[in-house]
């Protein structure tokens, strides 16, 4: 009963802190993606010259330190890793690809719903239908096999680039690119959103908070224990939406969303789909990398490249929509998919 009870409290303070981090200068309906910003990130760093989507975020600074933190204090800090690298390496590739031609996590997906981006649902539908695909690789004995072990500094290595980041944001700004308009040139202040990023980072470390985990063990074995706290978010964000005047109820006309329904659908799929896979949503993977994981430091760099790659090579959405390069990303991102599955099937006593 305290598991679910913290994950509600959990949630309903990150939905909050979400819509205040747009009231505060985030953009509307993205108080926390994952995936755009990392995809900031890429650009602040100069990795892709889309330059509406350039800023270093201290949010994802904040979850991955926050989340080392308490990690440490509460004896939580192990390291390890050595479970298929490099397929985690590509499966947070394409699972970038699909975020970002939909134009959004799963995090931001909720909150698009709460703003009222119909957009979002159907997204929604499409991200559980990779789920359930996912989980009929995993009853199969899908399995990336084992980790192992691993020294302090290798488990500490994604929460010393993050500090790094943070140091070149405040200290050497001239290094970095900077959006002048667009997405990226609407942030809150850096205190206020690294901070933000660290209770938020806290929380999902306590509370193991993953909604493809709460999608996946709902249909596995019927437990809703994980979604409460994406239900704490939805409920907390909307309530504060429609306090604030942001809630704005349709398909079209939504901010930094497209109303390509099939696209919407199809890359959700896929993201479903991968973080099955991996074991793990975009934050839950940030989260575990920060816990001295590093297989998801290796998912989380394999996300980096792939939000760099999908806006140098025009894969990323936009607010007009889709492009063919997009779309043709996410078929070969579910085939992908389909051939890591395939071959990481294993017998059940092996698995």
């Amino acid at each position: 009963m305290s598991e679910k009870r913290n994950l509600i409290i959990g949630g309903l303070i990150i939905g909050v802190i979400a819509v205040l981090l747009v009231k505060l200068g985030n953009p509307a309906n993205m108080g926390f993606c994952i995936a755009c910003f990392i995809r900031d990130i890429a650009g602040g760093v100069k990795l892709h010259s889309a330059g509406v989507v350039q800023y270093i975020r201290p949010e994802i600074i904040g979850l991955v330190c926050g989340a080392f933190l308490i990690s440490l204090f509460k004896k939580d800090f192990r390291p390890k890793g050595g479970s298929s690298p490099l397929i985690r390496f590509v499966l947070g590739f394409f699972v970038m690809i699909g975020a970002l031609v939909f134009l959004g996590c799963p995090l931001r997906m909720v909150l698009r719903i709460a703003g009222g981006d119909f957009n979002a649902i159907i997204g929604l539908i499409g991200f559980f239908c990779g789920i359930l695909v996912g989980v009929f690789f995993l009853k199969k004995g899908y399995s990336l096999k084992r980790t192992y072990a691993q020294t302090k500094l290798e488990g500490a290595g994604i929460t010393i680039i993050n500090v790094l980041l943070l140091i070149l944001l405040v200290a050497f700004p001239a290094l970095l690119a900077f959006s002048a308009e667009g997405p990226g040139s609407k942030h809150a202040p850096i205190i206020v959103a690294l901070i933000a990023g660290l209770v938020v980072g806290a929380i999902a470390q306590r509370t193991r908070l993953c909604m493809v985990g709460g999608l996946r063990d709902l249909v596995m074995f019927k437990d809703v224990t994980l979604l409460l706290g994406f239900l704490g978010i939805l409920v907390a964000a909307l309530i504060l939406n429609l306090c604030f005047g942001f809630f704005h109820a349709g398909f079209a006309e939504q901010p930094i969303a497209h109303v390509d329904g099939l696209w919407n659908f199809l890359s959700m799929l896929s993201v479903g789909f991968g973080c099955v896979l991996l074991g793990g949503c975009p934050l839950r993977q940030l989260i575990l990398s920060g816990e001295g994981n590093s297989d998801s430091a290796v998912t989380v760099l394999g996300l980096f490249l792939g939000a760099a790659f999908a806006h140098n090579f025009g894969l990323a959405s936009s607010a007009a929509g889709t492009t063919m390069n997009g779309r043709i990303a996410v078929i070969i991102a579910l085939i992908v998919m389909l051939v890591v599955a395939f071959t990481n099937l294993q017998k059940a006593d092996q698995a």
